[in-house]
This record gives C-alpha cells, sequence and structure tokens, in this order.
C-alpha cells in the first residue's frame, strides 16, 4: 500500500510518516526544504529497512509543484492513503497582518491540498478505493485571539474536506478531517509551554493509523482532538 504525506520533515507529518513507517508501507513524502526532508527521508529508510521510502522536496503553495509532485508519487504506484499536512501558521488579526498574509495561508494550508488532492484522484478513482485525510485545526471550527488568516486558511480546508466527502463518498474512497488542538513541534521550542501541557505528535499520528485501518464500510468523517486540560 502507498501512502503520500506533505510536510512530512518533522512534527506531526513526520509523526505520521513514522507510524506508516514502522508498519512496512510504501511512502512517497515531500517538505518544502531539502535539507530538512533529506534528514527525514534517510533517518526513516535507516530505521524501518522493511519499508520502502520515497522523499523530495516540494513547495506546495505553487500549483506547478503541486502537479510535479503528485506525478512523481504516482511514478511510484497509485496512493491508497494521502495525508495532506503541509501548512504553517501565521499568528496575527485580520485588522491589522500584512496585505499578502491571507494570500500565503491560503496558498500553503488551502490550495496545497487541494491541488495535489485533484492531481492524484484520477487514479484513485480508477483504483476505486483509497482514503484521504486533511490536517485541519481546532481553529477550522472556533474563533481565537491571534486567529487572523489562519483560522480562515483551516476553515477553508475544513469546508473543503466536507465537499470531497459528499462527492467521493460513493466512489469508494473516504475523507476524514483532522482537527488537532494544540499539539507539540518544533514550533513550540521556546514557547515556556509544559510539553506536558498539550497532545504529543505521536497522538495525532496514532489516530490517523487507526482511522485508515476500518472496514471498508466505515468512515470516520471527523477527528478532534485537544489536549487533556483543554485548549491554551
Amino acid at each position: 500500500m502507498h501512502v503520500v504525506i506533505t510536510g512530512a520533515s518533522q512534527g506531526i507529518g513526520f509523526a505520521i510518516a513514522e507510524i506508516f513507517a514502522n508498519a512496512g508501507y510504501t511512502l512517497c513524502l515531500c517538505s518544502k526544504t531539502k535539507a530538512n526532508m533529506d534528514a527525514a527521508g534517510n533517518s526513516l529508510a535507516a530505521k524501518y529497512p522493511h519499508a520502502t521510502i520515497h522523499f523530495t522536496n516540494a513547495d506546495l503553495s505553487e500549483k506547478e509543484q503541486c502537479t510535479k509532485f503528485a506525478n512523481w508519487c504516482l511514478e511510484k504506484g497509485t496512493p491508497t492513503i494521502l495525508i495532506n499536512n503541509a501548512g504553517y501558521f501565521s499568528p496575527g488579526n485580520i485588522q491589522d497582518e500584512g496585505d499578502d498574509v491571507l494570500e500565503k495561508q491560503m496558498a500553503v494550508n488551502l490550495y496545497s491540498a487541494y491541488h495535489t488532492t485533484r492531481a492524484l484522484l484520477p487514479a484513485m478513482l480508477k483504483m476505486g478505493k483509497g482514503h484521504v485525510f486533511n490536517i485541519c485545526s481546532i481553529a477550522s471550527l472556533y474563533a481565537y485571539a491571534q486567529g487572523g488568516s489562519y483560522s480562515i486558511s483551516k476553515f477553508a480546508l475544513l469546508g473543503f474536506s466536507k465537499n470531497l466527502r459528499l462527492e467521493l463518498k460513493d466512489k469508494g474512497i473516504k475523507v476524514t478531517a483532522v482537527c488537532p488542538g494544540a499539539t507539540y513541534t518544533n514550533s513550540w521550542n521556546g514557547s515556556g509551554i509544559d510539553p506536558m501541557r498539550i497532545m504529543e505528535s505521536e497522538d495525532i499520528a496514532k489516530m490517523i493509523f487507526a482511522a485508515a485501518h476500518l472496514s471498508p464500510q466505515a468512515v470516520v468523517e471527523d477527528i478532534v482532538m485537544r489536549p487533556q486540560k483543554g485548549d491554551l
């Protein structure tokens, strides 16, 4: 089985890649920064020799690179699972954030998933099965302080997920929106937040792996996860 994961060099994306690599899957991974993706990909290949690890760098904020990455994946085989994880967080308020912040957030957090999915779907539809996971956010569900354009883009990604689910439910392809709350990744380094106060990346990976292994007649449409003590 082939698994495609975007934004896979660190954090939640890397944790997802690791859990599928441990199970012996064939992985096609990408991240924007070549050095980070090379380090992560080589680490996975060394640790899980029973898995097949393909990796490359791609800036999925650009439509052309989404298409190029998708075609590169298809050369390795038709994906059974697609995990749209690429994204980034830029805090701010709508009233005073930079003029291009919304465009940049939408390009990475929404358009990357939209264009990559569209490029891979024909092959998945031909196969008649598959599972698409979109890594949304608690910010997809509720407005919050300093959410700004990030929250707008994540609301849009959830809307994309719901429409995709409706379109594909009779075609054998599952769609799951994953909405994690605060999860410890490198972006929290130096924040002063106690790592025990927020979730681990592996928690998200475990839920996705479980949802990916249900019977063909069952789908988890939404995964909502929060730290035990609630949102920060």
